[in-house]
């Protein structure tokens, strides 16, 4: 009598096993979206497209993606959390995901620590100063001298309140003891639009979208808030060498999934991910755009979530946008 209690219970528990298993396994059984919270162009909506058309080859379904625009993020985000985890939904998300929603909704409606599941951080997306070519001075030390004896009068271009973009121009405020005046727009494309418009004089703009015009000498880059040298800008500055006191949290695009996504599928996902983004053809396009790819693990991601949320979140505090 035992042994049949024994056997049964074991059966009972091999049972249990197997949902998740048969689940990853006939991954994926139908159309794979990925859900990007901003609007068409950006580094983030490049980045899904690029892995969308591959994983589309390699998982034989059609993935698609869409642009959840509205309310700074937050509605794809939500969208996101909410989804069914089984690796059918995924999302792109921007390092300053969750602060852009504090700051525009008061009080956060998402986590990024606690809401979703990591697959890998897709790349860093580097942030520069920019000025318009009218402008005289040609390096950030004459700006900064220009920006001390002139306060208020250097205006500059962000992507919207509450970006990384906002931020490094509010730390770089405090941290150069100077005053200049951020210009918010809804989203990268205005902001650049205006800044090689002659409307602002500079611009706090990701290298993805500003390269091009660079180039062209439309405009200029003054400096790189970011740890290294950009090697296609390779005699622009980064901040710290300018301002060696300037803490720095990274701006990064990464790829997410909603919580509670089985260990076989995440594992499944960023094995696929991680080798397109090894591609040649993806990472030489991905870095014309002024990307870095990291393709890092699930573990290695959600150590860079933790840390960074928490360096926005000082860095958001100490420029008056949220509370503490």
């Amino acid at each position: 009598m035992l042994q049949r209690v024994l056997r049964y219970s074991l059966v009972a528990c091999g049972l249990a096993v197997l949902p998740p298993l048969a689940q990853a396994q006939d991954f994926p059984s139908r159309t794979i979206k990925i859900i990007v919270p901003n609007p068409p162009g950006g580094s983030g909506d490049t980045s899904a497209r690029l892995i969308g058309q591959k994983l589309t080859d390699i998982f034989h379904q059609p993935v698609v993606v869409e642009n959840q625009t509205g309310a700074s993020g937050s509605i794809g985000m939500n969208m996101l959390k909410r989804a069914a985890p089984d690796g059918h939904t995924l999302g792109v998300v921007i390092s300053l995901a969750q602060i852009v929603d504090r700051i525009q909704n008061k009080a956060a409606s998402f986590d990024l620590v606690k809401d979703f599941t990591p697959v890998t951080l897709i790349a860093n997306n580097p942030v520069g100063f920019f000025v318009n070519s009218q402008v005289a001075a040609t390096s950030m030390s004459e700006l900064l001298d220009f920006a001390r004896q002139r306060p208020g009068e250097i205006t500059y271009s962000t992507p919207g309140i509450g970006t990384a973009h906002h931020l490094y121009g509010e730390i770089l405020n405090r941290v150069a003891g100077i005053k200049m005046v951020n210009v918010p727009y809804r989203g990268v494309a205005p902001a650049l639009n205006d800044l090689l418009g002659g409307h602002v004089r500079a611009g706090i703009l990701s290298i993805s979208a500003a390269l091009p015009h660079v180039q062209s000498g439309r405009i200029r880059m003054l400096m790189l808030f970011d740890t290294k040298r950009q090697p296609t800008l390779p005699d622009v500055p980064i901040v710290t060498e300018v301002l060696p006191s300037f803490e720095l949290a990274r701006s990064w695009v990464g790829l997410m999934a909603p919580p509670d996504l089985a260990p076989a599928i995440t594992a499944r996902l960023h094995a696929e991910i991680v080798r397109i983004l090894k591609l040649p053809e993806i990472t030489e396009t991905l870095d014309k755009s002024g990307l870095e790819v990291v393709a890092n693990t699930p573990s290695e991601f959600a150590a860079i979530i933790r840390r960074d949320t928490k360096l926005w979140e000082d860095a958001a505090t100490a420029a008056g946008l949220i509370s503490p």
